[in-house]
């Protein structure tokens, strides 16, 4: 889904500059706008955007979505920030204080706070940050602007590196998102930004026919967000698969949602899984393991298997049916999840997943992620004709079955996301071409 962030400058109120951004926006595929300052005075009835609903806010901050698709839930917890939910992801949309850096420090102090609240919702911050993120990427005239202060950069990089999130536009040359002349000299600021989790795959691009040629509407760049969202074009009447028995999250939230039925991916072995082959001949040994948790087990092929072995081995899957509870106790020496992060529909559940998984280790115990690979599954998908849906596929939209392929590096930033670490003292796990392997542990 194409998001652009793009301030406006107060002129959607004219019917040429409102003229050219529906043509833009139609031109791009644009199914999301996010504007600062889109009109003036701030408290007047919102222009209609052809093709666009309303979805929030005011003369400081408004957002529209595409006609087709589903009103966000939008808020404003105070005039500078805007919050939009987009399914799993959480966009914070913002206008930083134009005068006064003193101001903006506080304001991305505040932002600081507030992404911490979020705990590990993936997020996208975007708008106008009215700041040079480094002093080359503000300029007037052939020098470095003084605009912007220290202790407004110290805040951004403390707002990042918190709360791990990335400057998805920091090239090494800056991309100017601003130009306009100042005093006689041309002022030039990368100022339009957008920070990611880091565990996201977007692309970003800033897009500066907006404020150049003959139908320009802006003084300012746009964003162009491609975000791995699919947004429902009507309510669902269904429920997306609950994760609130595996993480107690309140059934409110997008992750509990009822429409998606991964428990009809799980596969009727009639016996081990190569995973739990490979868990039992190259991990029971070396890490001295004499109890196994089959986080997400399925029917449990694989538990029988554990304990032939000899392991005192239980399963948990939050699908009822499957006769696998949530056990009463904790302190497994290893935890296996295998094949779990593939059929969740965003990286908030898998997130959430790992961590509850993560939960039922003994401190100093390990954590094994299996995973099926993006080659594997980008064949299974151009094969079987699988419709694109957030980052991955419907592999069977009747049945509510989501597959994503997941490698080896984006494992291990989820891990990272849950509290996991990769474990130093992890051997070579032989599995075949089609699967990827972590042995994390609890971060200490």
């Amino acid at each position: 889904m194409l998001l652009a962030s793009i301030n406006l400058n107060k002129r959607l109120g004219a019917a040429g500059a409102r003229a050219n951004l529906t043509a833009w926006l139609g031109e791009h595929g644009v199914k999301a706008v996010l504007a600062q300052e889109p009109f003036k005075p701030a408290d007047r009835t919102p222009p209609i955007l052809q093709g666009f609903t309303f979805a929030g806010g005011d003369g400081n901050l408004a957002a529209w979505i595409s006609e087709d698709l589903t009103s966000p839930t939008v808020s404003s917890p105070h005039p500078w920030v805007q919050r939009i939910e987009l399914e799993w992801l959480v966009v914070l949309q913002v206008h930083l204080d134009a005068y006064a850096g003193a101001a903006r420090a506080a304001q991305l102090a505040e932002l600081t706070a507030m992404v911490a609240a979020e705990g590990d919702r993936p997020l996208l911050i975007c708008g106008d940050f009215n700041l040079a993120p480094r002093p080359e990427d503000g300029l007037l005239g052939e020098n470095i602007s003084t605009f912007t202060t220290g202790a407004e950069r110290a805040a951004l990089r403390k707002l990042m590196q918190s709360t791990g999130l990335i400057d998805t536009t920091a090239e090494a040359a800056p991309v100017f998102t601003f130009e306009r002349l100042s005093a006689g000299k041309l002022s030039r600021f990368r100022c339009d930004l957008a920070l990611l989790s880091d565990h996201l795959t977007v692309t970003v691009t800033a897009d500066a026919s907006a404020r150049t040629g003959r139908q320009a509407f802006t003084d300012h760049s746009a964003l162009l967000v491609d975000l791995p969202v699919t947004l429902q074009k009507t309510e669902p009447d269904d429920v997306l698969f609950a994760l609130s028995e595996l993480t107690g999250h309140d059934p409110s939230t997008p992750s509990a949602k009822e429409g998606y039925r991964p428990h009809k991916t799980a596969m009727s072995r009639q016996a081990p899984s190569p995973a739990s082959r490979v868990v039992t001949q190259h991990l029971a040994g070396p890490l001295g393991l004499t109890s196994v948790l089959d986080h997400g087990c399925g029917r449990g092929a694989d538990i029988a298997h554990y304990r032939s072995m000899g392991l005192d081995t239980e399963g948990f899957d939050p699908h009822d049916d499957f006769g696998w509870p949530r056990p009463d106790r904790t302190g497994f020496d290893l935890i296996t999840s295998v094949y779990v992060l593939n059929v969740l529909p965003d990286p908030w559940q898998r997130i959430q997943a790992l961590k509850d998984a993560a939960s039922f280790a003994r401190p100093g115990g390990h954590v094994v992620i299996v995973t099926r690979s993006p080659e594997e599954i980008a064949k299974a998908a151009a094969d079987g004709g699988w419709t694109p849906h957030h980052d991955g596929f419907w592999s069977s939209p009747s049945k509510g079955t989501f597959q994503r392929g997941i490698d080896t590096a984006e494992i291990t930033v989820l891990a990272r996301r849950a509290g996991l670490v990769p474990s130093s003292d992890a051997p070579v796990l032989p599995l075949a071409g089609g699967c990827h392997a972590v042995l994390t542990k609890p971060e200490a």
